[in-house]
């Protein structure tokens, strides 16, 4: 497969693209839909939280924070992992900018 063409567009579409893939994943949107509401740190609960593996959760885990979606700290033998509030806001904003609210009411489509 040739490489993508991904200079052919903004650095916006790029980054809404990247943003998400990092969620494109039910697990992944599970772990931030309970780090929100945790609002905090959260060591060791996710794996009985989400019912997945330990080295599955991890690798989700991985992802997003290579994604810039969470920070993780190490506190003894664990990891506490906690949403990046500026990366948080980047893709509020983005998605929000997006989807703007339409109004299609009469309008044909094909």
């Amino acid at each position: 497969m040739g490489a993508t063409k991904t200079t052919l567009f903004t650095k916006e579409q790029n980054d809404m693209a990247a943003m998400a893939k990092a969620i494109a994943h039910p697990a992944r949107i599970a772990i931030l839909q309970y780090l929100v509401k945790k609002n905090a740190c959260v060591c060791g609960d996710l794996v009985e939280e989400l019912g997945l593996a330990q080295a599955t959760t991890s690798q989700h885990l991985k992802e997003l924070k290579n994604a810039g979606i969470i920070q993780g700290n190490i506190e003894g033998v664990s990891v506490c992992y906690c949403i990046d509030p500026k990366v948080w806001n980047q893709y509020h904003s983005l998605f929000s900018s997006f989807f703007k609210e339409v109004d299609l009411e009469g309008a044909k489509c094909c």
